[in-house]
């Protein structure tokens, strides 16, 4: 079963990858690499905004980060040519969560990109990770998560 037809099976469809909004540019591919810059969480309202630890929860959080992980895997898609399906395997995330000084729990926050990676990828969704607090991120969103990526 294609990467794709499993993501529609799971209701969800790649929206186009999100352009930069600086001087950078979203993916960079070098030999059997890509190397997709920070993803931020974004729905179809616009960003999802929040600190963990003040005024918003883990699963709200983890919601959050699953649309970060939407966000990598439309970037590795454009990063193909348009084929999800010349992806090998999620190398490693990492995800930086907007919290509080004494908030503890960005692993749960960051297992909402990781739990949907396994589950749309599986075997190729597993991947080595870190999950970091930040005192604050772009635009006040929740999440940011950057990743790389192995394809063919």
């Amino acid at each position: 079963m294609s990467f794709e037809t499993k993501l529609a099976d799971l209701g969800v469809t790649l929206p186009d990858a999100p352009a930069p909004a600086a001087n950078y540019v979203p993916f960079v591919v070098t030999g059997d690499t890509v190397y997709v810059s920070g993803q931020i969480s974004m729905d179809a309202n616009g960003p999802i905004l929040g600190k963990l630890g003040a005024d918003t929860d883990v699963p709200a959080g983890a919601a959050a980060a699953k649309t970060c992980a939407i966000a990598l895997l439309a970037q590795v898609k454009a990063a193909c040519g348009g084929d999800l399906d010349r992806l090998v395997r999620v190398v490693k995330l990492t995800g930086f969560v907007n919290s509080t000084g004494d908030f503890t729990d960005q692993p749960k926050v960051i297992n909402g990109a990781s739990d949907f990676l396994v589950e749309a990828l599986g075997d190729a969704g597993r991947h080595a990770r870190s999950a970091v607090s930040a005192a604050g991120l772009p635009l006040g969103v929740a999440v940011e998560i950057e990743g790389i990526f192995q394809i063919k």
